[in-house]
């Protein structure tokens, strides 16, 4: 094998990116009866019945998720109001998610860009930024960064100043460790566990890697991408179906009655790692 040429592709997950056809992307494929028969989708919202697309009282509140004894019916309103008296409440009951920090604003404008329904990839320099201090901040044995760390080091041939393995071994260092995912403690209340949480493909790339003397520099850069949307498992999951928070967004997303285009969320950041030939 020939010497790395720059920019070099080092790790790609199994999962591809911009993958349209994921289980998570689809959207208005359900009828009501499936939601209701499959999901057990019955009760959605305290505000609105969007089976019957009638405004919802105190009263009309069930003592479980899983029953419906409604005690009469609200005022009729139309389907565009439905949608948006929603997705208010989407929007209210995410806080519960996103208490404090800098990342707390994102889970919203998600929401707005889900309530527009283009369906294009979501970008925000505050994405780029957590993803940034979680791969720097990351001191853990499974850190990508530093088992690339300890790899270079290993990988470089000192007297001639050139990388002696092949982009095999980059990978391979890669694979034992684990992808930045927010699933910290931490991302149960600062909103990126909710705005993103896992990831679905990650991209990366060795820009450049320079060696001189007994020291060496080299500039990586991660891409990284989730799916703003829920598939069949997500809600059939005891620890999302409880909060109402995702049924509402099942529902937008999944009933041919609404049908709200999930979509792509982006990341991208490059860091640095410098090191030299005695480090341990």
């Amino acid at each position: 094998m020939g010497a790395l040429q720059f920019p070099c592709t080092i790790f790609t997950t199994r999962k591809v990116m911009d993958d349209d056809n994921a289980d998570d992307m689809r959207y208005g494929d359900l009828t009501e009866a499936e939601l209701k028969s499959r999901y057990r989708l019955d009760y959605i919202s305290d505000r609105v019945d969007p089976w019957n697309l009638t405004l919802r009282s105190s009263l009309d509140r069930p003592q479980s998720l899983y029953c419906c004894n409604l005690r009469g019916q609200g005022r009729t309103i139309s389907r565009q109001q439905c949608a948006e008296m929603l997705f208010d409440e989407f929007r209210s009951l995410s806080r519960m998610f996103s208490l404090s920090g800098p990342y707390r604003h994102l889970i919203e404008k998600m929401i707005a860009h889900m309530q527009n329904n283009s369906g294009k990839p979501f970008r925000a320099m505050a994405l780029d930024k957590a993803l940034e201090n979680h791969i720097v901040s990351d001191k853990s044995e499974n850190s990508t960064r530093l088992l690339l760390k300890k790899h270079f080091i290993k990988g470089i041939d000192w007297q001639n100043k050139k990388y002696s393995l092949i982009r095999e071994d980059l990978r391979k260092s890669i694979i034992r460790g684990r992808l930045p995912k927010f699933d910290r403690f931490q991302d149960n209340y600062n909103g990126m566990g909710i705005a993103v949480h896992d990831i679905s493909a990650a991209h990366i790339i060795l820009k450049s890697l320079h060696i001189e003397n007994d020291h060496y520099r080299a500039i990586l850069h991660y891409k990284v991408q989730d799916h703003f949307g829920l598939d069949s498992a997500d809600i059939l999951k005891k620890t999302f179906s409880q909060f109402q928070f995702f049924r509402i967004w099942f529902v937008l997303q999944r009933s041919n009655q609404f049908g709200f285009k999930p979509f792509m969320t982006n990341m991208e950041t490059t860091i640095e790692i410098i090191g030299n030939r005695n480090e341990k």
